[in-house]
């Protein structure tokens, strides 16, 4: 489930919310279609761009919770002088009073979403290819229209091995970005760390084998020969990126084994070592985090 919706779940439970969709945009606007912001008369969790688009969102959204519950608008915001803004784009929202008692449709949040509006509540299923989408001009839909919400971005699959210093770092920074985290480690100490699945050694290195397609593993175990062992798996597999922490030394003794164990030039040139946006200089694990998130996000998207 998403993080939003997961937010949204756990709200409901206790009091009223609404929620913040951008629709459609044009031209040049600080988030794209499909962002959502989750709104309570407390607070307000995730953004849509910040701002006075942002705030003048929050106000209707908290207008919003002294409606019925299922109760919507849409509002459409030229991102110019009205605003005080420069953008020169424009946004379409929908803002939604959310019903406790209609919220299954959140088991699919993620996925595209047909929603059909009616005049008290909105009917969201799965969206298909004939599902129309909205731009951010035009009349605004109303009761009866029919179209599709875009679904969240792409978060490509990270598989993680290592639970210490810098892998704590990288798990904490990558919490908040596009990226699926799947976060092992070997050590019976390291179970009772929120986030950490405990593998055998063999369990780790099937894993490592079957990283899914586009994904990118990265390797920090405690362990030169565990990380070996992990890295010859993840270059056998499907994965995009295969990132291994160390020196160059480090690099060039994993290559000359990874060659005398018969993997092909191709295959040893898809290993990274060290890891992180050349350019970032400093050792400490928050930085090597920031490195190695930085050289991940500057990948080709995952599909």
């Amino acid at each position: 489930m998403a993080e939003w919706a997961t937010t949204v779940r756990h709200a409901l439970a206790r009091e009223p919310v609404a929620l913040v969709t951008i629709l459609a945009t044009e031209g040049s606007a600080p988030r794209s279609a499909g962002t959502r912001m989750v709104v309570t008369a407390a607070g307000a969790r995730g953004t849509i761009g910040g701002g006075a688009l942002e705030h003048r969102a929050i106000e209707q959204a908290r207008a919003m919770l002294g409606q019925p519950a299922g109760d919507w608008r849409i509002q459409d915001y030229p991102l110019g002088p009205l605003l005080g803004q420069c953008c020169g784009g424009r946004v379409r929202l929908l803002v939604e009073r959310l019903d406790p008692l209609a919220a299954d449709w959140l088991d699919d949040a993620g996925r595209a979403i047909a929603a059909t509006l009616h005049d008290d509540r909105i009917v969201r299923v799965i969206a298909d290819d004939t599902t129309p989408i909205l731009t951010a001009r035009g009349e605004r839909p109303a009761a009866g229209a029919s179209f599709a919400e875009a679904a969240d971005i792409a978060r490509r699959p990270l598989l993680l091995f290592g639970a210490g210093h810098v892998g704590c770092a990288i798990a904490r920074a990558a919490e908040r970005l596009p990226f699926a985290l799947a976060w092992f480690d070997t050590r019976p100490e390291q179970a009772e760390r929120p986030g950490v699945v405990l593998l055998d050694e063999a369990d780790a290195i099937a894993c490592a084998s079957d990283a899914p397609e586009g994904s990118a593993v990265l390797i920090l175990t405690h362990d030169h020969g565990l990380d070996y062992r992990l890295a010859a798996a993840a270059l056998g597999s499907a994965a995009g990126f295969v990132g291994l922490i160390g020196s160059a030394t480090k690099r060039a003794r994993f290559l000359s084994r990874l060659a005398a164990d018969g993997f092909r030039q191709a295959a040893r040139d898809r290993l990274t070592c060290p890891i992180g946006l050349p350019g970032i200089a400093g050792k400490e694990p928050e930085v090597i985090a920031v490195a190695a998130m930085a050289q991940l996000l500057s990948l080709r998207p995952a599909a």
